[in-house]
């Protein structure tokens, strides 16, 4: 079986409600209305009809729910609205969706306790998704510390999305970010920082059995390895010291701790080795970021697929991506 871990859904509900705020997201909306795969389930199973043998995990697309409704109780309601409507579909077909992660408010840290705890206990969610950025702070602020500490008791996952919009300028003198550089560059180097926040605020230390699923093959993360070594390698050599405050190992190694999906948008060998290399094959996630591609999912799937079965790899890896790690991670039967 093949699990895809990181698919999008914006149902029908959840949909109508977004866009009544679709002028504070004229981007975002726009990208959304060309992926009707996100809200029409009939065209979603014929994306997946010609693979027998795959199934999905459903994820809420961006953008967050805090940043679409900033008030804390209507962003409840509208996260709850999107729980219910992804446990629904779950029930009705699970021949096709074997799971789905809570979409969490966090404008408020108790009512995202109080939604993170019901879509689990009570929906039979598997993990909960947040994003790169957390109403402009970074994942690592000392409020999400009681967000993580329940997602380690429930040994579930946390799976963590980039978000940077084409608002943020990429130089200090412009206004927006151009060419589409915010997200074919920004998405991977928010992920990679957000990585390394984690990593020196110590939550590995905190909870060393935490596990957070990062999009995009954990960002920039494989491909500038040596470079972070050398650099904090140079960092500890001024300060005279074994390791960073706060930290008992090398940030590369809190790194690797991370896991990673195959969501690379193509059939690129190349860069699944560098992250399969890097995260080991216990830690890499088949996953297709459906159904962002010019086929409203189609080729997302089928070029991820194309790109795993064309590296030279064993069996046995070859099935712990497709299936057996996700199994693992969301402890499904």
């Amino acid at each position: 079986m093949k699990i895809d871990i990181f698919t999008h859904v914006m149902l029908p509900r959840y949909k109508e409600e977004f866009y009544k705020y679709s002028h504070k997201f004229a981007t975002e909306r726009a990208v959304q209305d060309k992926r009707p795969v996100l809200w029409d389930n009939e065209m979603r199973l014929s994306k997946l009809e010609p693979y027998d043998d795959m199934v999905q995990v459903l994820t809420a697309t961006m953008p967050p729910v805090e940043e679409i409704v900033t008030d804390p109780k209507a962003a409840e309601e509208l996260a709850r609205l999107g729980n219910d409507e992804m446990a629904e579909l779950v029930a009705k077909y699970p021949q096709r969706y074997i799971a789905a992660v809570a979409n969490v408010p966090l404008n408020n840290i108790d009512i995202a306790m109080k939604e993170s705890q019901r879509a689990i206990k009570e929906l039979g969610f598997k993990g909960i998704q947040i994003h790169t950025r957390v109403n402009g702070k970074p994942p690592s602020t000392g409020e999400m510390l009681p967000l993580f500490e329940f997602m380690v008791e429930n040994d579930l996952p946390i799976w963590l999305h980039p978000m940077r919009s084409s608002s943020q300028p990429d130089w200090a003198s412009e206004n927006v970010s151009y060419n589409q550089l915010f997200s074919i560059i920004g998405w991977p180097y928010d992920t990679t920082a957000a990585m390394l926040r984690l990593v020196f605020a110590g939550i590995f230390e905190k909870f060393p059995t935490i596990k957070i699923i990062t999009h995009h093959l954990g960002g920039m993360v494989p491909y500038f390895s040596d470079r972070i070594v050398v650099h904090y390698n140079n960092g500890l050599q001024r300060l005279g010291a074994d390791h960073f405050p706060g930290l008992t190992k090398h940030p590369i190694e809190y790194l690797r701790m991370f896991y990673a999906d195959t969501a690379l948008d193509g059939n690129s060998n190349h860069a699944l080795e560098c992250g399969l290399a890097f995260f080991g094959v216990d830690h890499v996630l088949f996953g297709t970021d459906m159904p962002y591609d010019v086929e409203n999912g189609g080729g997302s799937i089928r070029e991820t697929v194309r790109a795993i079965d064309g590296m030279k790899l064993s069996d046995s890896t070859r099935a712990k991506i497709y299936e057996g790690n996700a199994r693992r991670l969301l402890h499904l039967s």
